[in-house]
C-alpha cells in the first residue's frame, strides 16, 4: 500500500472503535442525550468514520469553519474547501453543555457514534453561503438547503464510531478507503484515476474514461455517488446495474467499481476540490474532472452559475500540494459516417455527429422506442428499458384542482369509469371529501392543515403511481406551491397530469346544492376558498376545462385525449380493441 498516494494530511484517520469499546459506548449511552442525524449528516459521519474525510476527526468548530470559508484551510493550515458541521435545532442545543457526551443515531435510533461536545457555537448562514457557494440566491439549490433547512447552532467535537450505517444494498461494492487501498495493492495498481459520477454511463462515457485511463497510464476506479441524492438524480439502483453491465466492456483488469456514500455539495470548484481530496483518501492518484463538475444552473439564467472549466482550474491550482493530478474529461462524440468516437475538438467541419441528450433518451424510453446500438451497449440498454417501461405500462396520476362545484368529482368519477373500462391498470379515486373523511379527519381548514392534506394525497398518489396504478385526485388544492410539491412527489414515480377545472365562481355558486357558498357569503364558514380565502389558479396545468361550456362526458374525453397524446393510454385500448 506504500506505493499508493498518501491520504490527505499524511495518514488515514480511523475513528471506528474496537468491538469491546463500541459495546462500552453503547452501554454508557443509555444515560446520554441522543441526536438523530439528517441524511446529509449521516453521510458525512460515515465518510468521517472510515477516513474518507481524513484528516477530520470530528465536526468543525468556529476556527476551522472560519478558515475553510475564508481561505479554504483548516485552522492548522491543511487545505480543505467545504465546511463539515453538525448543526442542531436551538431547542436541542439549549439542553447540552460543553463536555457532554451525545449519542449520534440514525433515523431508526441505531447508535452510530459518540460525540464529545467541545464547543457549541453559532454560524452566519448567509455569510457561509456567500463564501462557499458564491451567492445567497435561493435559486441555487445548495443555498436554499442551507438557508431554509440549516440551523445556526452547531456542535463541534471529536467522534468515536460505534458502527457504520447499515446498507442492505450492494454491500460488496461499498468499500472503505482502507479496503480500496488494500484491493489496489493486491491488484498491483499504483496509479488510479477516479471517475465520480451521478449518471448512468453510456458508450460516450465509456470511451472518455477508457481514453483518460490509457493517457494517464492508470487504472480506472468508477466511483459513483450513492449517498444523499439531489432532485432529478437517477436512482442509484439503476445506475449501479448499468455500471455493472458496463464493466466487462473495458480491457481486462482496467476498471473496478466502488460506491461512494457522499452527500454532494453543489459548490462548483470548491466541491470539485473536496471530491478530489475524498478520492485521494480512497487511494486515487488522478481525478477525472468534467467541465460542469458539481455545477448548477439557476432558474431563468442561460449559463451555468460556475464557469465551465472552473472545477479543473481549482484542482490544478492545488495539484502539487494535493499530490493528485487532475485530468480534464475530454468529451467524445460519435461520427455517423466513420462509425467511431472522436474527441469533440477532432470533429471534421463536414462531419455528421450523432448525439442523444438526457431528454431525448427519456422520450425514446417513454415511447418504447429502441435505444440505438451506437449510443450504449446492449446489456446497458436492457437495464435502461427495464427501469423505464413505456408510458403505456407506467402508472400515472391525474390531479384535478378547482373551486368547490367546478365539476372535479363528477369528471374524476367519469374518468375512473372510462379507465376501468379499458382495463390494464388498477384505478384509485382520491376524492377530496373522502380523503378528508378517512385520511385527514383530524385536520381543519387553516392553510397549514390544507397543505398537509394535499401533501398526504400526493404521497398516496405517488405510491399508487410507483406501483403501476392510476391515481385520480379531486381536491380543491387552492395553493400553487403545494400543488407543485405534489407534482415533484409524483413525477419521479411515473406520469403526472394537472387538470385545472376552470369553471367560473358564479357558476360554481349556482350549482351549490349544499348551500355552503351561501353560508360562506354570510360569514358562517371561515376561510372558504373563492370567498374568504384565495384560489391560486395554476400556471402549469396540462389540461384546462370549464364545465360551464362542456359536458362531463366532453371533459372526460378531453383528458383521455391528452393521456393518449402523451402515450399513457393507446387509442386502441380506449376503444377496447
Amino acid at each position: 500500500m506504500h506505493s499508493l498516494v498518501s491520504p490527505h494530511g499524511g495518514s488515514l484517520v480511523r475513528l471506528l472503535a474496537g468491538e469491546q469499546r463500541a459495546q462500552e459506548l453503547k452501554e454508557l449511552s443509555r444515560d446520554w442525550p441522543s441526536l438523530a442525524l439528517s441524511a446529509r449528516q449521516q453521510c458525512d459521519l460515515e465518510l468521517m468514520l472510515t477516513g474518507g474525510l481524513s484528516p477530520l476527526q470530528g465536526f468543525m468548530g468556529p476556527a476551522d469553519h472560519a478558515g475553510v470559508c475564508e481561505r479554504m484551510r483548516l485552522a492548522d493550515g491543511t487545505l480543505w474547501p467545504i465546511p463539515v458541521v453538525l448543526d442542531v435545532a436551538p431547542s436541542r442545543a439549549e439542553k447540552l453543555a460543553v463536555g457532554d457526551m451525545v449519542a449520534l443515531r440514525d433515523a431508526e435510533g441505531v447508535m452510530l457514534a459518540a460525540l464529545k461536545v467541545a464547543q457549541i457555537w453559532e454560524r452566519d448562514l448567509e455569510a457561509s453561503a456567500e463564501a462557499v457557494l458564491g451567492t445567497t440566491d435561493r435559486r441555487h439549490p445548495e443555498v436554499a438547503t442551507l438557508l431554509d433547512t440549516g440551523h445556526r447552532v452547531v456542535l463541534a467535537g471529536r467522534v468515536e464510531g460505534v458502527q457504520l450505517p447499515v446498507h442492505h444494498d450492494y454491500r460488496e461494492l461499498r468499500l472503505t478507503p482502507e479496503e480500496l487501498r488494500r484491493k489496489f495493492a493486491r491488484l498491483g495498481w499504483r496509479k488510479v484515476i477516479a471517475y465520480q459520477t451521478i449518471r448512468p454511463m453510456q458508450r460516450a462515457e465509456h470511451e472518455m474514461t477508457r481514453r483518460a485511463a490509457l493517457d494517464a497510464g492508470a487504472n480506472l476506479l468508477i466511483h459513483p455517488v450513492v449517498g444523499m441524492s439531489q432532485p432529478g438524480d437517477v436512482d442509484h439502483y439503476l445506475r449501479v446495474r448499468c455500471y455493472r453491465a458496463l464493466l466487462p466492456h473495458y480491457p481486462p483488469d482496467m476498471a473496478r467499481l466502488s460506491l461512494l456514500p457522499l452527500a454532494r455539495r453543489l459548490a462548483g470548484p470548491r466541491a470539485a476540490l473536496w471530491h478530489t481530496i475524498i478520492n485521494k483518501n480512497h487511494g486515487c492518484s488522478h481525478f477525472l474532472v468534467e467541465d460542469d463538475h458539481a455545477g448548477v444552473r439557476l432558474s431563468g439564467e442561460p449559463e451555468p452559475f460556475y464557469a465551465a472549466g472552473a472545477a479543473f482550474d481549482a484542482i490544478s491550482a492545488h495539484a502539487e500540494e494535493l499530490g493528485v493530478s487532475p485530468v480534464r474529461a475530454e468529451r467524445v462524440v460519435y461520427l455517423a459516417h466513420r462509425r467511431c468516437w472522436v474527441q469533440k475538438h477532432e470533429v471534421p467541419a463536414d462531419a455528421r455527429v450523432l448525439e442523444i441528450g438526457d431528454d431525448e433518451l427519456d422520450r425514446l424510453l417513454a415511447r418504447g422506442r429502441e435505444v440505438p446500438e451506437w449510443f450504449t451497449f446492449a446489456n446497458v440498454a436492457r437495464e435502461l428499458v427495464r427501469a423505464h417501461p413505456p408510458r403505456s405500462h407506467q402508472g400515472f396520476t391525474v390531479f384535478c384542482t378547482g373551486l368547490s362545484g367546478s365539476g372535479k368529482s363528477t369528471v374524476a368519477n367519469a374518468l375512473r369509469v372510462k379507465l376501468l373500462e379499458t382495463g390494464g391498470r388498477g384505478v384509485t379515486l382520491l376524492d377530496g371529501d373522502l380523503v378528508r373523511q378517512h385520511l385527514s379527519s383530524e385536520l381543519g381548514f387553516s392553510k397549514t392543515d390544507r397543505d398537509i392534506n394535499i401533501r398526504r394525497i400526493g404521497f398516496v398518489a405517488g405510491e399508487i403511481t410507483r406501483a403501476g396504478g392510476v391515481a385520480i385526485c379531486a381536491p380543491i388544492a387552492p395553493y400553487d406551491s403545494v400543488r407543485k410539491q405534489v407534482r415533484a412527489m409524483v413525477e419521479p414515480c411515473g406520469g403526472f397530469v394537472l387538470v385545472h377545472m376552470a369553471t367560473p365562481l358564479s357558476v360554481c355558486e349556482q350549482r351549490d346544492r349544499k348551500g355552503i357558498y351561501a353560508k360562506a357569503r354570510a360569514g358562517l364558514i371561515k376561510e372558504f376558498t373563492g370567498i374568504s380565502d384565495p384560489y391560486e389558479a395554476p400556471d402549469d396545468a396540462d389540461v384546462v376545462i370549464d364545465t360551464s361550456v362542456v359536458t362531463p362526458e366532453e371533459a372526460t374525453r378531453e383528458i383521455l385525449l391528452y393521456l393518449e397524446s402523451e402515450g399513457f393510454i393507446s387509442a386502441d385500448a380506449e376503444r377496447g380493441e
